[in-house]
């Protein structure tokens, strides 16, 4: 099938891959570069890098609402169909009619749970049993399209963010595959069934430790790797990267007897993985040698 890709972050990446061997993939859009590390050089998406390295074209238009001149391109490719996957624009009305067979979105929920930017961290936040892949044929609403395909998966009690998007994107590429291959019956999403997982800002990283331990756990994981999960102990900012829920109770955010344990809105958090400023990450014992703490030290 001739065929468009828009896509940006890694998760997007197998499913080009996938399409790209078995397709004809004649532009891939990506959001533009932009700058990043310590020399604030342009850089490429990861779909963009892969496009590159597939030798596929590649458009960045910085917006697509009212640029005339990039859909009429559009729609000049003579698509089949163009396949989305966590693209980062909302396509308007007229290019979801361009392709023949109309625009297909590789959603990372079982919809109509979780729509919208951050489904993955909303799943393991709220601590969701399962989660999965969900095909469908977009059109105007935010993930409100009729549904394909979808495949469930169970939530692992550690599993991170990073960890469960990598399951996921392997079943996205999947299912992408046997849609256009054998097209699906759509079914409508039932609208009382639906929630939405909004953008994550780096102020969702701030722990609030009046809130049960179960609840920061979750949330720990749900944030690896952006924006994390953040504590301050004095003057010090710490990104935790692993906890366990433990009985204990206290002033929430003091530090309880027992390795790095602290104590929660209910229950505490002993943290066995973690991370300060400019530094690498490390095990708690190992914080805990090299940074001494005053009695009735507290996280905020």
């Amino acid at each position: 099938m001739r065929l468009a890709f828009m896509g940006s972050p890694d998760f997007a990446v197998p499913a080009l891959r996938a399409l790209a061997a078995a397709h004809d993939i004649v532009a891939v859009y990506a959001q533009p570069p932009k700058p990043a590390g310590r020399g604030q050089k342009q850089t490429p998406c990861p779909v963009h890098a892969a496009a590159l390295a597939l030798g596929l074209p590649v458009r960045n238009p910085a917006r697509l609402r009212r640029d005339a001149q990039e859909l009429a391109h559009f729609r000049a490719l003579g698509l089949d169909a163009a396949v989305v996957a966590a693209y980062g624009q909302i396509l308007p009305p007229e290019w979801l009619a361009a392709p023949r067979r109309g625009c297909l979105n590789i959603h990372a929920s079982l919809l109509p749970r979780w729509r919208g930017a951050a489904p993955i961290q909303a799943a393991i936040a709220a601590g969701d049993a399962e989660t999965g892949i969900t095909v469908m044929q977009m059109e105007a609403g935010l993930d409100t399209g009729p549904m394909l395909r979808r495949e469930a998966t169970p939530i692992g009690p550690r599993e991170t963010a990073a960890e469960l998007q990598d399951r996921l994107a392997e079943s996205g590429a999947r299912l992408i595959l046997r849609e256009l291959a054998e097209p699906s019956a759509p079914i409508i999403q039932n609208e009382a069934l639906a929630t939405y997982a909004p953008k994550l800002t780096r102020e969702d990283a701030r722990l609030d430790f009046r809130l049960p331990a179960a609840v920061l756990e979750r949330r720990i994981r749900a944030y690896q790797p952006w924006p994390g999960a953040l504590g301050l102990l004095g003057d010090v900012v710490v990104k935790f990267l692993a906890a366990e829920v433990v009985e204990g109770s206290g002033i929430p955010g003091t530090l309880l007897p027992g390795g790095l344990t602290i104590a929660c809105g209910e229950g505490a958090l002993r943290v066995t993985r973690l991370q300060r400023a400019g530094k690498s990450p490390m095990t708690a014992e190992e914080f805990l040698r090299g940074y001494k703490l005053p009695g009735g030290a507290r996280f905020y």
